[in-house]
């Protein structure tokens, strides 16, 4: 039994942060996660529990924790997969790290938008393959972003953040939201409509939303015939936010022009003949990936456990009911 239960080696500083508060950490595995046999072995008499999006956190992990767990750090700014509700009634506090991957994200964003719509990597494999015989007028016919309409789904940070490079790109924008943003308004002239007039009046859509029963399958067969067959689908929020059969039906037959794709709806699976479709960009959950983002996760979430295992409210606490409860009590 340890005291803090790491499922996958976090980059530093994470781990020497953890092993400062314990002498007891363990670490179930180097870069993946350890799977849900692991870490119900694992986890008895811990207090600590740090996980990544992979890690399946629900009730019968918790108690199989016992009454000593008294927080689950997710390595992530989502939490679907953790059991909040089931947390929350066993008075475990659920952190997470938000704010810090918002640029990181952004980029990856572009990097997907930028590559589908100039065929960046059909390019790199006509070259590398000995396929490029010269320069000719009709060769990998891309588009222009100039002058397009960028469509934000979900307006918080990311989407903000994503939103403002678009206008640098010299894009109109517009954003669906639960509520306005004037504060975006006001820096990006972006328009706020609901999400259909979205979907038919926008040159690209990119989806900002976090998962849950309202946004599961938010975009399906029904919302990709009301987009542009020219249009371009990015997602870098939630896989299963987006129907993925449906989509590879709608790339297939050109209903829709592109789509670049950082997570999946069964991650890390691909739907079938998803990867096979040139139209589309594939990339390997890399929304956060750079050294300094990925570093000051590791901070945010050893941070996180420090915190709650000293009695102190975290700052990124998912589940606040808990260190109300713990107050009255």
């Amino acid at each position: 039994m340890s005291e803090i239960v790491v499922t996958c080696r976090l980059p530093d500083p994470g781990l020497p942060l953890l092993r400062g508060l314990s002498d007891d950490v363990t670490v179930l595995a180097d870069d993946l996660s350890p799977g849900r046999d692991a870490i119900l072995a694992a986890v008895p008499g811990c207090r600590a529990l740090v996980s990544i999006l992979a890690d399946p956190v629900d009730a019968e992990v918790m108690d199989a924790a016992g009454q000593e767990l008294r927080v689950v750090a997710n390595y992530a700014v989502g939490y679907n997969n953790i059991d909040v509700d089931a947390a929350t009634e066993r008075g475990i506090a659920v952190t997470n790290t938000p704010g810090v991957l918002t640029d990181a994200t952004a980029e990856v964003v572009f990097s997907l938008l930028l590559s589908a719509a100039r065929w960046v990597l059909e390019g790199d494999r006509m070259v590398r393959g000995g396929e490029f015989e010269g320069w000719g007028p009709s060769l990998l016919l891309g588009t222009t972003l100039r002058g397009k309409t960028f469509g934000v789904v979900g307006c918080g940070r990311i989407g903000q953040a994503t939103g403002r490079i678009a206008r640098g790109f010299g894009m109109n924008l517009v954003y669906a939201h639960r509520r306005q943003v004037p504060e975006f308004e006001a820096e990006t002239g972006a328009e706020r409509v609901p999400l259909p007039q979205l979907l038919t009046e926008a040159d690209v859509v990119s989806l900002h939303v976090p998962l849950n029963a309202e946004t599961r399958h938010m975009i399906g067969a029904g919302e990709l015939e009301q987009m542009k067959p020219t249009a371009i689908l990015i997602n870098t929020a939630r896989g299963p936010v987006v129907d993925e059969d449906a989509l590879v039906a709608a790339l297939r037959e050109g209903k829709i022009g592109a789509a670049g794709l950082d997570v999946y709806e069964n991650e890390p699976r691909l739907a079938e003949g998803l990867g096979e479709l040139p139209n589309v960009v594939l990339l390997p959950h890399l929304g956060s990936a750079t050294v300094e983002t990925r570093g000051e996760m590791a901070r945010m979430t050893a941070n996180g456990v420090g915190d709650v295992l000293a009695g102190r409210r975290p700052p990124n606490l998912v589940n606040p009911q808990v260190w109300e409860r713990r107050r009255m009590g």
